[in-house]
């Protein structure tokens, strides 16, 4: 049952006077309102709210309808102080507050959908939908409050499209978005080969679907539309009854054509995390999509108006986090930084030695000087000033730890993106291997494993092998122990790359030459596996910028150094993140 209304604002929808309800005159500005129901929603609330704050759209044609109940946390806090604070600048603002109960009659958990919470939801979106006829608004735009608009100009593009019904295409990172582009006669997801192509932007445009949810706009003035409903549910028994599904039917049945559109970056829906999960693991979730945003250049910021509570960044039990920057890529730091505070991640930030602004007679000064015999496998060149300086950074940390006596250390570079729940899989994967006692130097968090033979796994400890040859230092885990062997090898006197030395020092390099010149090659190196960070670029793709490849030679002040389609930085289909698969419907809520 619904609870009683609550009004913050209110006014006439249209101009002309109260009560008036003539059509607005074609130069004025379409009036809208926007639907949104909040349930445990408290995680991406902020962030949520923040993003229709910047939609560049005049707040004062804009009337805002949301609703909250069953809500085991702040979510109606939240929601209350935003209203309050943005109600003076919207048309009118309403919502629905319902405090008791807290849950469903027999749910297990506040993820797990019982058919009388898709009875309630359809009822609320009902009442949304009514509500909008009822002040003859023009659109209506249902979101969910796990999808963020980062495009601040999406309702303009979707209403210059001049379809009943139109929903921007939201981008999850994994194969999973808020369209489908086939459905069963019982309403349930069907495989397409239009699916790929239109999530992945292959084809780019507006295109006719069966099904969107999560955010799309309804055109209420558009010939059909006001035979749309969610509630009542359609008699027809061989259809899933919930919401989304509903919707569709409905649609169908009125003779109105869904469509999707793709031909910019609109912004993001989180996966739903399955019903056996937490809401901390939908956070976590979320907190994944926000760095994945970060990444792609469109960061999500929080509401002016909410609370945001400060996050409390540890080392995870290391005795110190080392993040590897040039002093001149401050916006790779800037990145990097949000990203492990967003992750509660604490870190001293190590200036790397720009190997770039070392001249030839620095570098020999330096006691360095050149792996006899050793030529790039791919472009036969010698080493660069980059990878010079790529080396020295490595090394000053391996110093540092063997100074200060810490027993173990996390290092990253700067360019690293993470895998989803990156501190929980790091601190299971670190417990693991002390219970099991493993006697370990170094233990790869982001590599590109270059042999294509299975690696041996560890007993006793999940999701760790033994590592072969591989390229990369994106991200590591040393003891004091490994860094020692690893200075004691003194490697400035006889260098090459950083990621084919440590290759070498645990005896896996193919190139038995190289190895020669090291006696002493017992690093015991393992590797994470699947991988927990991955490279943010590789060399085929826009935004790749290479400090190691792209420099001069290390001997050779005039001699400039460029990528010529290395494999080592492209890209490796072994080392993808993991995708979650197109979901049933159910999956979907």
């Amino acid at each position: 049952m619904l609870a009683t209304w609550v009004l913050l604002a209110a006014g006439p929808l249209l101009w002309g006077g109260p009560g008036l309800a003539e059509e607005p005159p074609q130069d004025k500005v379409p009036t809208l309102v926007l639907a949104f129901l909040a349930r445990n929603a408290a995680h991406t609330l902020p962030e949520y709210l923040g993003a229709l704050e910047r939609l560049a759209y005049p707040k004062d044609r804009i009337s805002v309808w949301c609703a909250t109940d069953h809500n085991v946390d702040n979510t109606s806090e939240i929601l209350q102080e935003w209203l309050k604070a943005v109600q003076k600048d919207y048309h009118a603002v309403e919502w629905l507050n319902q405090e008791e109960p807290r849950s469903y009659p027999g749910e297990t958990g506040p993820k797990h959908w019982t058919k009388d919470r898709y009875d309630h939801l359809m009822k609320l979106k009902q009442a949304a939908l009514n509500y909008a006829r009822q002040q003859r608004a023009d659109y209506i735009l249902f979101t969910d409050t796990d999808n963020i608009l980062t495009n601040d100009r999406t309702l303009q593009l979707l209403m210059a499209e001049n379809h009943s019904v139109v929903a921007p295409m939201l981008e999850s990172q994994t194969y999973y978005s808020n369209f489908w582009c086939g459905i069963t006669p019982q309403g349930y997801y069907r495989r397409t080969v239009d699916y790929f192509p239109t999530l992945n932007r292959q084809r780019v445009g507006c295109f006719a679907v069966p099904m969107v949810y999560s955010t799309f706009l309804i055109d209420l003035r558009q010939e059909g539309t006001q035979r749309l409903a969610f509630s009542p549910p359609h008699p027809d028994p061989s259809w899933v009854l919930d919401d989304i599904i509903v919707f569709a039917l409905s649609c169908q049945s009125a003779g109105v054509q869904i469509y999707v559109c793709n031909q910019v970056h609109f912004g993001y829906i989180n996966v739903p995390t399955p019903p056996h999960q937490t809401l901390e693991d939908e956070r976590l979730n979320f907190v994944h999509l926000k760095l994945e945003a970060l990444v792609y250049g469109h960061p999500m910021s929080p509401s002016k108006y909410v609370h945001v509570p400060p996050k409390h960044p540890d080392k995870m039990g290391f005795g110190e986090v080392f993040l590897i920057n040039l002093l001149r890529r401050p916006d790779r730091r800037q990145r990097i930084l949000t990203s492990l505070y967003e992750q509660e991640i604490s870190c001293s930030v190590f200036e790397a030695i720009d190997g770039r602004a070392l001249k030839s007679s620095d570098i020999k000064a330096l006691g360095i000087d050149l792996l006899p015999g050793y030529y790039d496998p791919y472009s036969g060149r010698t080493l660069t000033k980059g990878e010079v300086g790529c080396f020295l950074s490595h090394f000053n940390i391996w110093q540092e730890i063997v100074e200060r006596q810490l027993d173990t250390a996390l290092v990253f570079e700067d360019d690293v993106r993470f895998q989803a729940f990156f501190k929980r899989r790091l601190a299971r994967l670190m417990e693991e291997i002390t219970s099991a006692k493993l006697d370990w130097d170094l233990i790869y968090l982001g590599r590109k494993q270059v042999t294509t033979e299975p690696e041996t796994p560890v007993e006793e400890v999940r999701n760790l092998v033994i590592a072969d040859y591989s390229y990369w230092t994106l991200a590591y885990v040393i003891s004091q122990q490994g860094a020692q062997k690893l200075l004691n090898a003194d490697p400035l006197s006889r260098m090459l790359p950083v990621d084919e030395f440590l290759p070498i020092m645990y005896d896996k390099h193919p190139n038995e030459k190289y190895k020669e010149q090291f006696q002493n090659r017992d690093l015991k190196v393992f590797s994470a596996d699947p991988m927990l960070v991955y490279p943010t670029h590789y060399a085929d793709e826009p935004g790749w910028l290479s400090d190691t490849e792209t420099s001069t030679l290390w001997d050779n002040d005039a001699v400039a150094t460029y990528w010529r389609g290395s494999q080592k930085t492209l890209k490796d289909s072994r080392i993808e993140p993991h995708h979650a698969p197109c979901p049933a419907p159910h999956d979907e809520l």
